[in-house]
């Protein structure tokens, strides 16, 4: 046996008929060669009358469909001992060229008289073999997840083994789930496949064109010769196709008239003539989503009928793998869109401390979890910084994880102690129900006082990077998981030195089935320290560069859970930028805070920006002791910008409104809006902070 090219073999034991380039016939070269399976070499005696179906018909003369299981599983009733018997050929399938009956002694065939071209894969001859490549085909399409994997499935399946080229045809937009789309049908090309242009081993070219006259690069892409996109008419030739779900040969008058609408002008110069091409439906669960073109070269034999039935299963497959993989699709999109609402597009900018963060699914496949981090601003110029891990990795997570962040952020505007936090997000846990855990971890900056506060909900502990390169783990109180009730947790306050590093992560970073959880917080410190030393004592390493070293850790078995990261930086603000008083309810305040600030701009150098601070403060303290009982205090910040805040122990806030032209006052704060950068009110647990922010020049 001559050995042709592996694109065109005949399938082996063990190999998937269903490849694309291990599943295709090999053409024996001298027949009767023992080496060759009993399957090919079937032929050896000429079927009876009436064994083989006209072709053309895919129907006997009653006009009923051949049994799929004919004469090829019956068997003889005497056999000639120690001989082997050759199997006839099933009914309806015609004898195959390249059979003892049907070649000359010179090798040619007799139906064209044409030798068959060396390598071109043979029909399958059996129903064992339509069976046992469905079968391989069907497996192949169910190996796709997405919808070109799926499309590409069906196309390397059946190119060459069943077709010699394949154009798949989909919806466009493709329609997900009961929704009922608006609008004409249009179809779009989405994928070709043919058997690509390459030497045999004799070295003799294999056309490439359906035609044995066309050149050899004529028909190199089958896109080319066809248009892209296929409007259906209500009533048309390919609308009643797609309607009838069946395959159907290319030569049936309903297809002869469906072609050139699908195909469009010249499309029809790829289709060979007889029953060498079908065209197939794809319908999904509840609408045709599509359709297959299957096509095979004019000197390879016509498809049969059983090929329609193994054309049906091909299509039924492909079409309801497409449609679970746009519904997986518009899954995974969803899951995606509540991830990124859920996390902070942006991180805040607060003066003092500078972020960055990171965010990473525990799979591809799996992108939604319920890890969170944030960064909120408070009042004084303070930074709240949060990072928390909720049970599980699904949609339920994910929303759960949602309703805590928009809890945290809420007790953050109230300015509560991080201990509080904690106690209330464990009573929002609760509610949500029995099982929801979660564990938080709650920190507040203050750039002034160089300060941290922070509060543990059983999290991993945060690590410091110090200027110097040394890495520590903060000693913070463990306590236990939020929702599990009735557990008290507690604040600790450290130092946080200027050009000290804060790293907040969720255990997804230290833990894995490779190790525990405090062996990966210590390759997480001695990862920060190493990094650090790269920079030098004085200068510490850039975040953004400084987080991705740190998931430079993970390794191939580390990636389990999902992974949230918040870096911050502490910056500080000098004690010589801060300038803080505290003024009595009295009348005289406003005129008292007036040249408090006059000095404190003439220090600074700020002159140019007395006379609008002046007014801006005098009409905040003017409202503040309007109303307080307790003294007011001011304080002013020289950072980037200019920033006055005024405290009170009144919890309303000001609200800005239109002043009539017969009114006394309502213009304080008219006046704030139009000259200050920014300006805000926050309300705290002992009144409210009113501030304002002016560009220094």
């Amino acid at each position: 046996m001559t050995e042709q090219p592996t694109s065109f073999e005949r399938p082996q034991p063990g190999v998937d008929p269903a490849e694309a380039r291990g599943a295709l016939l090999r053409t024996p070269k001298q027949l009767g060669n023992p080496a060759l399976p009993a399957q090919a070499r079937a032929d050896t005696t000429p079927p009876g009358p009436g064994t083989a179906t006209p072709r053309g018909k895919g129907k006997d003369g009653m006009g009923k469909e051949p049994p799929v299981n004919g004469p090829e599983h019956s068997q003889p009733a005497t056999t000639e001992p120690g001989a082997h018997r050759p199997r006839p050929a099933p009914e309806a399938i015609p004898a195959q060229p390249g059979t003892a009956q049907e070649r000359t002694a010179g090798g040619e065939e007799r139906r064209t008289g044409r030798g068959l071209p060396p390598g071109r894969p043979m029909p399958m001859r059996r129903d064992g073999d339509r069976l046992r490549f469905v079968g391989a085909a069907t497996r192949r399409i169910a190996r796709g997840i997405d919808l070109d994997e799926i499309v590409m499935g069906l196309c390397r399946a059946t190119v060459p083994t069943f077709s010699d080229a394949i154009l798949v045809y989909l919806r466009d937009p493709l329609p997900v789930g009961d929704e009922r789309p608006t609008g004409p049908v249009v179809l779009r090309l989405r994928r070709t496949d043919r058997i690509p242009e390459e030497r045999d081993t004799d070295g003799v070219l294999l056309p490439s064109a359906f035609e044995p006259e066309a050149e050899p690069s004529a028909l190199a892409d089958l896109s080319t010769l066809t248009t892209e996109l296929c409007e259906v008419r209500p009533g048309g030739a390919l609308n009643e196709v797609l309607r009838g779900v069946r395959p159907v040969f290319a030569d049936a008058p309903a297809a002869r008239a469906a072609l050139p609408e699908l195909l469009g002008e010249g499309g029809e110069a790829i289709v060979p003539g007889g029953q060498h091409a079908i065209l197939a439906p794809l319908r999904g669960r509840r609408r045709v989503i599509g359709a297959a073109l299957f096509l095979r070269r004019p000197e390879r034999l016509a498809f049969e009928a059983d090929d329609l039935l193994v054309a049906a299963q091909l299509a039924t497959h492909s079409a309801l793998g497409i449609d679970k993989a746009v519904l997986y699709g518009r899954e995974a999109y969803i899951a995606d869109e509540l991830q990124r609402t859920m996390l902070p597009e942006t991180l805040p900018r607060p003066t003092g401390v500078r972020l960055a963060s990171r965010y990473l699914p525990a799979a591809e496949t799996a992108r939604v979890g319920g890890d969170w981090y944030d960064a909120i601003p408070l009042p004084g110029s303070r930074v709240a910084l949060v990072v928390g891990d909720v049970m599980g990795h699904s949609m339920t997570s994910a929303a759960i994880m949602g309703q805590l962040r928009t809890t945290a952020q809420t007790l953050a505007g109230l300015d509560l102690p991080p201990q509080e936090v904690l106690h209330h997000l464990d009573e929002q846990a609760q509610r949500l129900g029995t099982d929801r855990m979660a564990t938080c971890l709650y920190a507040v900056y203050d750039p002034v006082t160089h300060r941290i506060t922070i509060a543990n909900a059983g999290h991993p502990p945060p690590v410091l990077l110090h200027l110097g390169g040394r890495a520590e783990v903060l000693r913070v109180p463990p306590g236990a998981p939020i929702g599990v009730g009735g557990v008290d947790f507690e604040a600790v306050e450290l130092d946080a030195p200027a050009g000290a590093t804060l790293l907040l992560y969720t255990d997804g970073l230290v833990e894995s089935r490779l190790r525990d959880v405090w062996t990966g917080i210590e390759q997480l410190r001695e990862k920060l320290a190493a990094t650090a030393q790269l920079t030098g004592p004085d200068h510490p390493p850039p975040l953004e560069a400084l987080c991705d070293e740190v998931l430079d850790m993970l390794g191939p078995g580390d990636r389990d859970d999902d992974i949230a990261l918040l870096a911050a930086r502490f910056d500080g603000i000098a004690p010589s930028d801060v300038a803080y008083w505290t003024l009595e309810p009295e009348e005289t305040a406003p005129g008292q805070a007036r040249r408090l600030a006059r000095r404190a701009l003439a220090r600074w150098d700020l002159e140019d920006l007395s006379d609008s601070v002046e007014l801006l403060v005098s009409e905040v303290v003017t409202n503040a002791v309007r109303y307080a009982s307790r003294p007011v205090t001011l304080r002013l910040l020289r950072t980037h910008v200019l920033r006055c805040e005024v405290g009170d122990d009144v919890p309303q806030l000001p609200r800005l409104r239109q002043a009539r032209a017969t009114d006394e006052g309502g213009r304080g704060l008219y006046l704030v809006n139009k000259l200050a950068r920014r300006w805000g009110a926050t309300r705290l647990s002992t009144g409210k902070v009113v501030w304002f922010e002016l560009n220094r020049g």
